[in-house]
């Protein structure tokens, strides 16, 4: 007995003679444009291994950027300076962060192996021609793991993320899975590698509340294991605050306020930081409580139902099918906002698509969908197309939905060219859309790389308005922004829900949006319904178990 707590106090002084080792230290770190503008301003900090340094910030601050440089994944056309060095066996390495054309040789070995990175955006980050086996196996091939290995590896490391039934999930390609799927596979791609550094670029954006806290306690839990460091850059401050030692606060490039976690949530100096911490959303609007519900019925859904095919026969036909939505009704109002929240693969952007008429050919989708009086179904594509006008959809990644290539003005105009209104109202019709969604008017010409994460989101939610829809279906729409942007845009759709009277459909995982949005709530679990009522009547008294557990977790 006594050996063994000797060698449990043995284990628990290496551990913490580990977690003091010097693994990263940045000094005076700044990143500006070729016409002199700063973007990150002598950023310096120190991550020792074990620990976890979060850096938080509005979008733009220069955190993801800052976190790039050390890779050397920046644009030649940015001017990096500063030092960084990396702790390695023999001493010390100094990384060459500057731009050179050595630089890029002298990094190969350190991305991946040294320091990995789990990127903001899975969409972008994952290849969408390649399946979830053959992306993975590209890393656990740069780690050296036997190519008869890659298969067992790659199931294994998606478990270690909580994807269920990781063999099949191997087999599918990107846009098969669903958002926090994806989060999660670029994960589990970045962990292959075993790196000592791990930075995690916004890891759970994609994700719902309660696989927020079950991935990051998994970072963590592998971050102890294998006495690796983490950079966690994040705009979720409940998770900084619980799962980070050490927190940075960004603006404008600017180091705003640093030091020990604990310390900057209880005594914040700055008010910027103060801001930051109390984040609020304000209440949902009760446009028609003297009206007795007597709105017109803009969305009437009965007995929706959604399959995918899994497996196909000899012959090329279906023989297994997968539920992805059953039997799901809704019921929305004029100028209504109905919040549908649940975990990540639950069916919510299923339902949105399904909404839309955006499924792919080989979905079969069951039941009756009616908008304003006409069951979609029946229509022909023809009217389809005209019809198409009414319902709108704002999709989670601005990035992926709009094109890189086209201006603002191109993007908010397309639907109006579509249906062939002529160029000088098309423009006309393209400002007043900036200006609802609070868009100066020279954004026109800007091209989407131009643009924070706020703006993108911006001109696709003014994309999606010019078209007059009487429902707007918005999937995820603040999950990528940082806290006070989501608060401007959500206080921005409620503006707009009372100027336009516009009915939303609005899927999340944040509760604390929904709460602040809609009026109405949804609860999503395995593709079916387990609650719904008055968003307050859910929140106040949740009766399903799931319910429960997901409005705890939103608490934490």
């Amino acid at each position: 007995m006594k050996t063994a707590t000797k060698q449990n106090n043995r284990l628990n002084d290496d551990y913490s003679n580990a977690a003091n080792k010097l693994m990263l230290t940045v000094e005076k770190l700044s990143i500006a444009t070729t016409s002199g503008v700063t973007l990150v301003d002598k950023l310096s900090y120190e991550v020792r291994q074990g620990q976890t340094l979060a850096i938080v910030g509005e979008s733009g601050s220069g955190k993801s950027i800052a976190s790039l440089a050390l890779l050397g994944l920046l644009p030649d056309s940015l001017s990096v300076t500063g030092e960084v060095q990396l702790a390695e066996a023999i001493g010390i390495a100094t990384l060459p962060i500057s731009n050179h054309k050595t630089r890029d040789a002298a990094l190969r070995s350190i991305r991946g192996q040294r320091i990995g990175m789990v990127f903001q955006e899975p969409m972008t980050a994952l290849n969408p021609l390649h399946t979830v086996a053959k992306q993975i196996a590209e890393s656990l091939r740069l780690s050296g793991v036997a190519k008869k290995q890659w298969r067992e590896k790659s199931a294994a490391l998606l478990n270690d993320v909580n994807i269920s039934e990781p063999a099949d999930k191997l087999n599918r390609y990107p846009h098969e899975l669903s958002g926090g799927q994806r989060q999660r596979v670029m994960i589990a791609m970045a962990l292959a590698q075993q790196p000592d550094i791990l930075i995690a670029d916004e890891p759970t954006t994609a994700l719902d509340v309660t696989l927020q806290h079950e991935i990051l306690a998994l970072l963590d839990d592998l971050k102890r294991q294998h006495n690796m460091a983490m950079i966690l850059i994040s705009h979720d401050l409940n998770l900084v605050r619980r799962y980070s030692d050490d927190v940075i606060v960004m603006r404008q490039g600017q180091t705003i306020e640093q030091g020990p976690t604990a310390v900057v949530f209880s005594q914040p100096k700055a008010d910027y930081t103060r801001s930051l911490i109390k984040q609020d959303f304000g209440q949902a609007l009760d446009l028609f409580a003297d009206s007795n519900g007597q709105q017109p019925i803009v969305l009437q859904v009965s007995n929706l139902q959604v399959q995918f095919p899994i497996e196909k026969s000899l012959f090329g036909g279906t023989k297994r099918w997968f539920d992805a939505v059953k039997d799901v009704d809704m019921t929305l109002q004029k100028g209504q906002a109905l919040g549908i929240v649940g975990e990540s693969g639950s069916g919510k952007t299923t339902i949105a698509l399904a909404l839309s008429q955006l499924l792919s050919n080989q979905a079969r989708v069951g039941g009756q969908i009616i908008v304003n009086g006409q069951e979609i179904a029946a229509l022909s594509k023809r009217d389809l197309r005209r019809f198409r006008s009414q319902i709108q959809m704002v999709f989670q990644d601005p990035f992926a939905s709009i094109n890189p290539r086209m201006t603002v003005m191109q993007i908010v105009e397309e639907g109006l060219l579509v249906q062939g209104i002529d160029k000088i109202s098309r423009q006309q019709a393209v400002m007043e859309s900036l200006a609802t969604v609070h868009l100066p008017t020279e954004f026109a010409q800007r091209y989407p790389h131009e643009l924070s994460g706020g703006q993108r989101q911006r001109v696709a939610l003014a994309r999606a308005l010019i078209m007059q829809p009487s429902l707007l279906i918005l999937d995820e729409p603040t999950s990528a922004l940082d806290s006070t942007t989501q608060v401007t845009v959500v206080s921005l759709l409620r503006e707009i829900q009372e100027k336009l009277q516009i009915s939303y459909i609005f899927i999340s995982h944040d509760l604390k949006v929904v709460r602040a949005l809609c009026q109405h709530i949804m609860v999503l679990k395995a593709g079916m319904c387990i609650e719904s009522g008055s968003t307050e009547d859910v929140f106040n008294n949740p009766k399903h178990p799931y319910a429960q557990q997901l409005l705890q977790a939103s608490m934490l």
